[in-house]
This record gives structure tokens, sequence and C-alpha cells, in this order.
């Protein structure tokens, strides 16, 4: 077993299963949530405290016992470009099962589901998006590894406070789906249904036939004529404020 005195060691080790945490406060939300973080790494532990601090006081302790010292070029050697905090952090990942999610009538909030997404970025703002609002949970279609670096470093590390993986539309959980699309109906005019799936096609090609076949209706985000599209996790948080500001509300978070 690698001593915990050659960190670089066991950063190179560790990281064949595990994903990374890019910068204090991908860090800061892991842990929040309850991340298995078996290494964190640090090159300016004061300003790395000072910021837990102000921050994240609730973790300051538990930050100052877990913050491993490493010199800055280490630090680039090991990932590269290191975030501007100078901490980086390696985490277990914890991908949902869609059968371990709640049933349609346990669900108070509504999941989203990501049709064959493109951009990871996109994909790790709706993540963020859906841990804000206290969504049930985000699952992607497709190709697209939910947790990939990219991703986590988007979600700030919220991954870990709302359930995040991937099924193809055919397994995805029961519950009305309603799909966003510009032929459907003003979601202004609409409740979302308890136990609702929100499904939201890619930035490119917009809804899989799959995953039209499956909706139970199609809803549209208003939209000034000549303008094609919103970018996606804009129409995310379009219609998770919606949800909020109607049955779904501050009430229930």
């Amino acid at each position: 077993m690698t001593s915990a005195a050659d960190p670089a060691t066991r950063w190179r080790e560790l990281s064949r299963h595990t994903v990374l945490l890019d910068g204090f406060h991908a860090l800061k939300h892991a842990l929040r949530f309850g991340a298995e973080v078996p290494l964190a790494l640090v090159a300016d532990r004061p300003a790395a405290l000072e910021l837990a601090e102000r921050l994240a006081p609730d973790l300051r302790e538990r930050l100052a016992a877990t913050l491993v010292d490493v010199a800055p070029e280490a630090l680039r050697g090991l990932v590269g470009r290191p975030h501007p905090t100078g901490v980086a952090a390696l985490a277990v990942p914890a991908p949902a099962r869609v059968d371990e999610l709640p049933a349609p009538d346990e669900r108070r909030a509504p999941l989203v589901v990501l049709d064959q997404p493109r951009h990871l970025g996109n994909v790790g703002a709706v993540i963020r998006l859906a841990a804000g609002v206290g969504a049930a949970g985000v699952l992607t279609t497709g190709t697209v590894d939910p947790w990939h670096p990219t991703v986590l470093r988007a979600s700030a590390g919220l991954h870990y406070a709302v359930p995040v993986g991937r099924a193809e539309v055919e397994r995805l959980p029961a519950g009305p789906l309603l799909a966003l699309d510009p032929e459907g109906e003003d979601l202004r005019g609409l409740a979302l249904p308890a136990g609702a799936l929100l499904a939201f096609g890619s930035e490119r090609a917009g809804l899989s036939p799959e995953a039209r076949a499956r909706a139970d209706a199609l809803v549209s985000l208003p939209m000034r004529p000549g303008v094609s599209s919103y970018n996606l996790a804009t129409s995310v948080a379009m219609t998770l404020y919606h949800w909020l500001a109607t049955d779904g509300g501050p009430r229930v978070l």
C-alpha cells in the first residue's frame, strides 16, 4: 500500500477508478453531499482554508484534516491545468441506477431526462441546476457519460447532491413524460403532474424518435419568432423554474 507521504503515486493509482473534483468548490460540494474522497491535494493550504472559513465553515475542520500538501509543479504534473484555487481531489463515482430511483408516487419533484445530449458542459450545468432546485435526478440517454470529468467540472461537484445516471429511453422510470418540443403546448398554461419526467432533446437534433414516441405530451417554451432555440441548460432552467413557481413551489424542497 502506498504511503500517504507519496501523494503523486497514490493519485495515479486511485485515478484508475475515481473521478476528478477540479477545484475547491467541487470538493466542497462533494464532501457536503456525502462523496467518498480518498485523496485531496492542495498547493496553497492557507488560501484554501481561508476559502473554507468564508464559504464553507461547516467543512473547515474536515478540509484541514483531508487536504494533502503538494508543490504547485507537482499538482500541474497530475492534473495539467490546476484550478485557480489550487485544489484537486479524487472521488468515488456513484452513478444512479434506474431501479433504485423513487417510484412516481414517491417523487415530489420532476426527474430531468437529457435525450442524447452532446455538449458535456451543458450536461454539467443541468446537473448543477437540478441540484439547486431539488429535482428528483438527471438521467441521460445515448453515448455521453454523465460522470465524465468535463461534466463533473461544469457541475461543480454537485453530482453527489442529486441522482445522476444513464438509461436508454425504453428503461426510463415510470411516470408521465413531458417532452420539450417547439410543436408542443405552451408550458405557461400547464401544471406539471406529480412524478413527471421532463425530457429535453439534444442541442442540435432535438428529441430522438424514441423519446418522442415515449412522451405522454409535448410542451414548448415561449420564444420570440425568428429565434431558433434556447441553450439546453437554459431550457431546463426555464422549465424547472416554472415547476418551482407553480404547483411545485419552494415549499416542497
